[in-house]
């Protein structure tokens, strides 16, 4: 057996070790690179991260490619994935959003760096920014009406519990008031069109409101993310003084289920199909005439199955379909059906399924609330 069989041989079998079959930074599986400086095992494009921090030593390589040293692979040997994350990620706060190989780059690579450039979470390092309870700082925010990008001030009070913005940095009066509670925060890079945009969603007189921000510098687009996820838990362990933590991380920001372009009739069923941009965020979908509108034209909620609710492929029959898309969905509530169509059958089953995911359930307190004041206000 040769060298580089016998390398790559052994760098095989420490891949099969528990932790070392998926990146150690976003957990794609089977990684196909490794950190010699770190010895973790990680996949392709956190590698590209790893290789730009700029840290002496700082060297990846290639599992397939590259020629390995036996001491690179004797190093990797006595660290590896598991033994890395315990000393890397010792103190990672329950709030801070650990990104997955699905998420922006921007995320990954500032995960990455707090934890081996900054070394935010050894067990010497306990204090952090996104703890200090207000963030005052400029952001570019898009324009409701023209589309342009201002630098606007924005302002996150915990002792407030509000996340304010301000027209110019010293003006008297913010332009918006809105409550930590009742945000949702995701990162939207190719629906803003810049790597670092960031979607805030909150309700307004209980009509969901976006705003789209986008700072330049990566860490401080991340970090007013995680300020808002350490306040809004903070605010629910007084609110829900007995729920454990994995209780209320689900109530922090979250990920939209599904967004995309879908055909849409009015609530007679008469009218034209039109071409509308969806928002499913978990029981709301949301309908807008641009990706990028302020406010949603029209909303409808998904309770749970036995309330009523259905969703299911086609159009009732005698149904006018004079849209470009025939591939229909009907989503039955106690009130209306809706009717939408698709472009393809796979966006059809793919839109079917988040939709029954959703119905199949069960409703919260807090949903069959939502599900009252929706009621009174459609």
């Amino acid at each position: 057996m040769s060298g580089n069989e016998r390398v790559s041989r052994l760098l095989k079998e420490l891949m099969q070790r528990p932790g070392n079959d998926k990146c150690a930074d976003c957990g794609m599986p089977d990684p196909s690179w490794g950190s010699c400086s770190l010895g973790v095992f990680i996949c392709v494009q956190c590698s590209g991260v790893h290789r730009n921090i700029p840290l002496s030593g700082m060297k990846v390589k290639s599992l397939s490619l590259s020629r390995w040293e036996d001491q690179e692979v004797e190093f990797m040997a006595e660290n590896g994935n598991e033994l890395m994350k315990q000393r890397y990620e010792a103190t990672v706060p329950v709030y801070y959003y650990r990104p997955t190989h699905k998420d922006c780059q921007v995320l990954r690579e500032q995960w990455i760096r707090a934890k081996y450039e900054r070394k935010e979470f050894t067990a010497d390092k306990m204090k952090w920014t996104y703890e200090e309870g207000i963030r005052d700082g400029m952001l570019m925010k898009r324009g409701r009406d023209n589309g342009q990008f201002f630098s606007r001030r924005f302002v996150l009070s915990e002792s407030d519990g509000t996340l304010k913005y301000y027209t110019k940095f010293d003006a008297k009066e913010p332009k918006a008031v809105i409550k930590v509670d009742s945000i949702n925060a995701a990162f939207q890079p190719e629906k803003i069109g810049n790597p670092n945009g960031l979607q805030i969603t909150y309700l307004k007189d209980y009509s969901t409101r976006n705003i789209f921000l986008y700072h330049e510098n990566g860490k401080e687009i991340v970090d007013w993310f995680n300020s808002i996820r350490a306040m809004q838990l903070n605010r629910l362990k007084v609110a829900f003084p007995v729920a454990s933590d994995m209780e209320l991380m689900p109530k922090l920001t979250r990920n939209f289920l599904k967004e995309g372009y879908m055909e849409k009739t009015g609530p007679r069923h008469t009218e034209g199909f039109k071409k509308r941009w969806f928002t499913l965020d978990h029981r709301r979908l949301m309908y807008f005439k641009d990706p990028l509108d302020a406010f949603a034209k029209g909303e409808a909620f998904l309770g749970h199955r036995d309330q009523g609710y259905n969703a299911k492929p086609g159009l009732p029959a005698g149904t006018h379909c004079n849209g470009a898309w025939q591939h229909g969905i009907t989503i039955v509530t106690p009130e209306r059906s809706f009717l939408f169509t698709c472009e393809t059958e796979t966006e059809q089953k793919d839109w079917l399924k988040h939709f029954n995911d959703v119905i199949n359930i069960q409703m919260s307190p807090q949903e069959y609330s939502m599900e009252a004041q929706f009621r009174r206000k459609y």
